[in-house]
Parts: structure tokens; C-alpha cells; sequence
């Protein structure tokens, strides 16, 4: 689940005086066509993962497979908008909204397959909303760019995930639930330092 910058190469037009000044980014940009297909893959993943209550094992490898994918267009989609320079503010909100609709799908559905605990999903669920409604707090000053820590949460979370979703033998549980609860510990951590990062950033931008 990564976030879009402002990096990357804008591309730019000369105005009459010479001044070299950005061209407008389109709005329809390979970049938020990959956002719009990770949205768009949200409900058919749920659907699949639900067919059979969950116990039939073709359907869960292709319910891995729907999730599989949507997490790859999460890493693809803001790597081209800083690369080619198609940072868009709609990219900018919906990528992110993207991002916590498939983590939450997938928690989601797990619980409610009794497949995985609900304090691991309201806690995870509880810290992406409040990065979220953070992200949009201070937006107007400023994109607070991605942690160290941040991509690790994203990994835990995905791998985590992906390996719960997976029809895999029982003998294979406890390994998951610890990758679990790692990512657990460490959503809760980057959270916090997202917190206090996010009001450094609106306390400088006020005194300024």
C-alpha cells in the first residue's frame, strides 16, 4: 500500500516569456487506471473469496490470485506516477483509498469466515482509517512521504494476508499467525509515528 509523491518528471511547456512552466497532468494516466482496477477488483475478490463459505480450494487460490494481483497494481501504480510525472490529485486520494479498501476487504472477509480474529481486524482497520483521515488533514500542507516503516507494514500486511487467504494445510497456521501479529505490532507503531509526524508537519506549516 504505497503512497503517491510529488516526485518525478512533470512534464513541462515554455511559456512566451521563456519561463519553462508544468503542463497539466491528465487526469487519465496509467498510473489511476491501475488505482481505478485495484477499486474495481475490491468486490470481485470478496465475491470469489465468499463462494462456498470459503472452503472450496480451487476458488480460494483464485481469490488469492484477484488479491494477488490488486496488491501488485498498488506497487505499480504510484512507482509510474512518480517516474513519469503523473501525480494527480485524484490520484493522490484515491490511491490510498484503494489501498485500505483491499486491506480491509481482505480482513473483512477473513473474520467473518472465522478465519482470523476481529481485534486484529478492528486494530488494523482503526490505524489505516486514521492515517487515512490524517493524509487528508494535512494534505493541503504537505504529503508526508512513505517510512521505512511504512513499507514494512505494507509487506508484513500483504504477505500476512495473502498466506491467510491461501487454502494452505493446517500445519502451516502457526507460522501465519505470528506474520500476523508482526504486522499487527508494526501497523500499530508506524501509526503512531505517522500520528506525530502528520502534526509536526500541519505545526510548521501554521507557523509559517
Amino acid at each position: 500500500m504505497t503512497t503517491r509523491g510529488s516526485g518525478g518528471r512533470t512534464p513541462s511547456t515554455a511559456s512566451t516569456a521563456g519561463v519553462v512552466t508544468p503542463a497539466p497532468v491528465p487526469l487519465v494516466n496509467i498510473a489511476n487506471a491501475l488505482t481505478v482496477v485495484r477499486l474495481v477488483l475490491v468486490p470481485v475478490f470478496l465475491v470469489v473469496l465468499f463462494v462456498d463459505d470459503g472452503h472450496s480450494t480451487p476458488w480460494r487460490w483464485a481469490a488469492f490470485a484477484v488479491f494477488a494481483v490488486a496488491s501488485l497494481t498498488d506497487t505499480f501504480d504510484g512507482d509510474l506516477a512518480r517516474r513519469w510525472g503523473l501525480v494527480t490529485d485524484f490520484g493522490k486520494i484515491a490511491d490510498p483509498i484503494a489501498d485500505k479498501a483491499l486491506t480491509g476487504a481482505a480482513l473483512v472477509g477473513l473474520s467473518v469466515l472465522g478465519e482470523l480474529a476481529w481485534w486484529v481486524t478492528i486494530t488494523i482497520a482503526v490505524r489505516e482509517l486514521g492515517v487515512t483521515l490524517l493524509r487528508f488533514w494535512v494534505l493541503r500542507h504537505g504529503v508526508i512521504p512513505a517510512s521505512r516503516g511504512g513499507k514494512i507494514k505494507t509487506v508484513l500486511q500483504t504477505l500476512a494476508l495473502g498466506l491467510a487467504i491461501m487454502p494452505l494445510p493446517p500445519v502451516v497456521a502457526p507460522a501465519v499467525a505470528v506474520l500476523m501479529v508482526a504486522a499487527v505490532v508494526v501497523t500499530v507503531v508506524t501509526g503512531v509515528d505517522y500520528l506525530v509526524r502528520a502534526l509536526r508537519l500541519r505545526a510548521r506549516a501554521r507557523a509559517a
